[in-house]
């Protein structure tokens, strides 16, 4: 019910294979569908193995006898105790009793549920089915990622810009401040910094794609001075548009007709920063040509890099995003016309495509 069982190896090491004392695959999953369509799978490994990984997650770097769900959160002010953050990965690095390293990897962006409560045991619990891949035995774990790199792609490298030290606060309140309280002090007292964010306060009434006429009432001009003295800028954008006519993202997304939408088919509305707030459905490549266009107009002003942020997708209620029952009207290659809980970890990868 859950899929199939597939593995990466090297294959000048096929001696290291998990095997029974009958020479069968030791790492067989056992699959279930219980309750409301939920596809469990069930990892038995040798006791005594232990377990890292689980993607991001609070708590301690061993996660032997822990339980997170993948769930994408806004979880500003979390504890150790808290089971989803802000990306999800539903893979587990197990460590053997033999010091050899496999990796498990459900393959499923929907909420999956990792548990490693049980002795020696992996446990996944996710919606609809999935494959299990793993990746080893191997000697070591750099060996396991490495192989799981070979299999789901590497990170681009970024601007060599961008690997010196980036500085960021939520209080750079104007352009002045920005230049001289902050970037020319650091030059003064000999500290080096290669970047500067600018979170949403250099924004019109927090309203995406504008800068405030007082504050930043010239973007270009600071960002000019900022590479004269070797600084670049990063700039905050958030999937969240203010509800409100007259402004120019509101009624050109209206007119297009590219918002999530509720069950009953009106736009969905949630609160971010500026209040009220309708979201742009990135499940469509035509409302991604739509924001891409947005974001080529902005970068326009001299803009560096941008900080796609509140996109898990976040609010400021105590559900902390969207409803589960919105519409999305997906495209047919990624799974068509889906409810939310559908493409809520893919949100935010969709946004940046």
């Amino acid at each position: 019910a859950a899929g199939p069982s597939l593995s990466f190896a090297e294959p000048r090491r096929r001696e290291v294979v998990l095997r029974d004392g009958a020479g069968r695959p030791a790492v067989v999953p056992e699959c279930e569908v219980v309750g409301d369509d939920v596809h469990r799978v069930l990892i038995k490994l040798p006791s005594g193995t232990s377990f890292y990984g689980t993607g991001e997650a609070s708590g301690p770097l061993e996660r032997t006898g822990k339980r997170v769900f993948t769930w994408n959160t806004d979880a500003w002010g979390y504890g150790s105790g808290t089971t989803s953050l802000y990306q999800s990965h539903p893979w587990v690095l197990s460590i053997l009793p033999d010091g050899k390293s496999l990796g498990v990897l459900a393959d499923t962006t929907r909420r999956c549920e990792i548990d490693l409560r049980q002795e020696s045991t992996i446990k996944f619990a996710a919606l609809s089915a999935y494959p299990i891949i793993t990746f080893g035995p191997f000697d070591t774990p750099a060996q396991v990622v490495a192989s799981l790199s070979h299999a789901i792609g590497t990170v681009s490298m970024p601007s060599k810009w961008a690997l010196g030290y980036h500085q960021c606060r939520f209080s750079y309140k104007s352009s002045e401040r920005v230049l001289e309280q902050v970037i020319r002090t650091f030059r003064e007292k000999g500290i080096p910094c290669d970047v500067v964010w600018m979170d949403i306060d250099y924004m019109d009434g927090f309203r995406c794609f504008t800068f405030d006429n007082n504050r930043f009432a010239d973007p270009k001009s600071m960002v000019d001075d900022l590479h004269s003295i070797g600084c670049k800028s990063i700039w905050m954008l958030d999937p969240g548009i203010k509800e409100e006519k007259g402004y120019f993202v509101y009624d050109g997304g209206s007119e297009n007709d590219v918002w999530i939408k509720k069950a009953d088919g009106s736009p969905f509305i949630g609160e971010v920063w500026p209040g009220d707030c309708v979201f742009p459905d990135f499940t469509s490549e035509r409302i991604r040509t739509w924001w891409a266009r947005l974001v080529r107009d902005f970068i326009s002003n001299g803009v560096d890099g941008i900080w796609n942020d509140m996109n898990e997708p976040a609010m400021t209620t105590t559900t902390k995003t969207m409803p589960e029952s919105n519409i999305h009207r997906g495209d047919a290659d990624i799974g068509g016309v889906q409810n939310h809980s559908y493409y809520h970890n893919v949100m935010s990868l969709l946004l940046w495509k």
